[in-house]
């Protein structure tokens, strides 16, 4: 996405004045700050975060290329209807999960299913943005009666990426709108895609399930992720590894995919014959 900057404090202030919210309004219905909301309409943040515009383009009801002035390249249309495609992360893009949890179990002499249930317990929680991560390691050491465990440092270390569906992500990003749409720990998908875990590309939009404070499978998110997007369901397609997710998408118009990770090569092929042109 290019956005053009000049000029974008002038278009949320008369977007704002136009439905008649205050500056305070519009800072609660966007979860801001009055500082930083008073800073970006009068200019001085050059370049505000896509998240922070995301939620302001939300609060209006607008699309983000309707508040940003942006200029979205021309993409293609599949032959199903779908022109824009969200990617899940874990589990789709990296597998990391089991790999995480099994070394944790046998750093500390514990039983790999036990790790695994005492994280579940929590993950939404912390992928909500609702725990801290040090928050997180304290509730999860408690439950499994250890000390010192950092959740945070297995999580990535043992993040691997599927290269058959970076390969997928990059083909469908030459042809269609992409984002990520992810359940996550608080600063881990920028970790991810610093590191390169994650693919580098120019994502129309990424929707953070910490930065957001929704998590997949809720209609909340899918609606917040439509509306980023810009785009009626029907024109979006979902492809996540959970099935329970995918349920959740179609309830809401989506069209959706399964990853199965097991299968990694069949599901990226399965992803380009749904896109085909």
């Amino acid at each position: 996405m290019v956005m053009d900057e000049k000029g974008l404090g002038k278009r949320i202030q008369k977007s704002r004045q136009k439905v008649g919210m205050t500056q305070q309004d519009l800072c609660h219905a966007a979860n801001l700050s009055y500082s930083t909301l008073a800073k970006i309409e009068r200019g001085a943040i050059k370049s505000p975060s896509i998240f922070t515009i995301q939620n302001i383009a939300a609060a209006l009801k607008l699309t983000l290329d309707d508040l940003v002035g942006a200029v979205a390249p021309r993409k293609s249309t599949s032959k199903s209807g779908v022109s824009f495609v969200y990617f899940d992360v874990n589990g789709c893009l990296v597998r990391f999960y089991q790999r995480a949890t099994a070394r944790i179990a046998e750093d500390y002499g514990l039983q790999p299913d036990l790790v695994e249930m005492a994280c579940l317990h929590f993950n939404d929680d912390l992928c909500r943005g609702a725990l801290t991560m040090d928050e997180f390691n304290e509730r999860l050491a408690q439950r499994l009666q250890i000390t010192g465990v950092d959740w945070g440092k297995y999580y990535l270390e043992a993040a691997e990426p599927l290269q058959e569906m970076h390969d997928a992500l990059a083909w469908a990003s030459q042809h269609y709108r992409v984002g990520l749409l992810t359940n996550i720990a608080p600063g881990f998908l920028d970790k991810f895609l610093e590191a390169g875990k994650v693919p580098r590309l120019p994502y129309d939009t990424l929707v953070d399930s910490s930065k957001i404070g929704m998590v997949k499978p809720e209609a909340a998110i899918f609606e917040y992720a439509a509306a980023a997007a810009g785009l009626p369901p029907e024109q979006l397609l979902l492809v996540d590894d959970t099935l329970a997710n995918l349920v959740a998408a179609e309830k809401q118009g989506w069209r959706v995919v399964w990853f199965d990770y097991a299968r990694p090569e069949e599901s990226a092929a399965h992803v380009r014959e749904v896109l085909a042109l």
